[in-house]
């Protein structure tokens, strides 16, 4: 079968508590005691490997070291999510993306004995600035664009729901991307800095239309009707067969829990249900990937299209200029 990779974005309590502009958020309250062995239980459970990105600040504590180092341990890849998750890293100064990605570099390492090859911005942000230094560092790939037109819809209904004031609200205006972005890839390419090459694996979405069904929304359209979200994913996935496309599939923690393990989350999508309906359901939409594609981590998927590259002039990967 064709590959389909992985990816959890770690994305912990407060992260989501400092992006909302929540208070209280300073004191990193988590769930990472919880949503960990929950989410490795289910992957051992579908006998796949996968990545995790992992959040810097959450490496740092001692805390969640030991819930940390069952990522590793369970023959899964960590990858880098930025040091102190915030979605504005267009933002950053170079020395500020330097230090941003290396300190949490150096973090993951201490907590999981690994250390990342692979990156996602928060929100998926990325800028030139932040790809050539994960290319000059030796990063095999970048895994930070979303390509869909529906970004700044889900801005808007985000902002809605938050308590952010207006120099906040500046801050994060590229939160989820500008609508542009729907005219990406969805096919892996590399970025181009002098002599310096990286790869880009793109969240896939559905092919022609370009709109999300990573399994966050897969719940919320559950919420409303599971036979319509099962619909939506099993014409995901055919489109993603009829066009070639190998999928790069999001995970968030929240997928595996619900109001009765984070009531302070209620604002998000899909978490009015509790967590056992979230585990149910995200166990049969994994279900239905893993009938139709071999699920890997994002470095084995990364590999696998390089080699493809190596082997047949056709299989060249698009080269662009950041």
């Amino acid at each position: 079968m064709p590959l389909a990779s992985l990816s959890l974005d770690l994305d912990n309590q407060w992260s989501y508590m400092k992006t909302h502009g929540d208070p209280g958020w300073d004191s990193f309250p988590t769930y990472l005691d919880t949503v960990i062995p929950r989410y490795l239980g289910l992957m051992s459970d579908l006998e796949v490997s996968t990545t995790v990105f992992i959040v810097g600040q959450d490496a740092a504590l001692e805390k969640n070291h030991a819930a940390l180092s069952q990522i590793p341990a369970a023959g899964h890849e960590v990858g880098n999510h930025s040091f102190h998750h915030e979605p504005w890293l267009h933002l950053y100064t170079d020395e500020e993306v330097l230090q941003e990605i290396c300190k949490a570099e150096e973090a993951i390492e201490k907590a999981t004995g690994r250390r990342p090859r692979g990156w996602r911005g928060p929100g998926f942000s990325f800028s030139p600035t932040v790809l050539r230094t994960l290319a000059e560092r030796g990063y095999l790939y970048d895994a930070s664009t979303f390509p869909t037109y529906l970004g700044p819809l889900a801005r808007a209904y985000y902002f809605m729901r938050s308590g952010l004031k207006r120099e906040e609200k500046a801050n994060r205006k590229q939160l989820f991307g500008k609508w542009t972005e729907g005219r990406r890839s969805l096919h892996p390419y590399r970025w181009q800095f002098g002599s310096h090459r990286l790869l880009e694996i793109p969240v896939t979405t559905m092919p022609l239309f370009k709109s999300p069904f990573h399994l966050s929304y897969l719940l919320y359209l559950a919420t409303f009707s599971t036979t319509l979200a099962e619909t939506y994913l099993k014409t995901a996935l055919a489109l993603c067969r009829a066009t070639g496309i190998e999928p790069s599939y999001l995970l968030h923690p929240l997928d595996f829990l619900g109001c009765d393990d984070c009531p302070d989350l209620a604002f998000f999508p899909a978490m009015t249900r509790p967590g056992s309906w979230k585990m149910a359901q995200s166990r049969k939409f994994l279900g239905l990937l893993s009938e139709r594609f071999e699920l890997v981590s994002m470095e084995t998927h990364a590999q696998s299209i390089l080699r493809a590259q190596g082997r047949t002039p056709e299989a060249a990967l698009r080269v662009v200029t950041a």
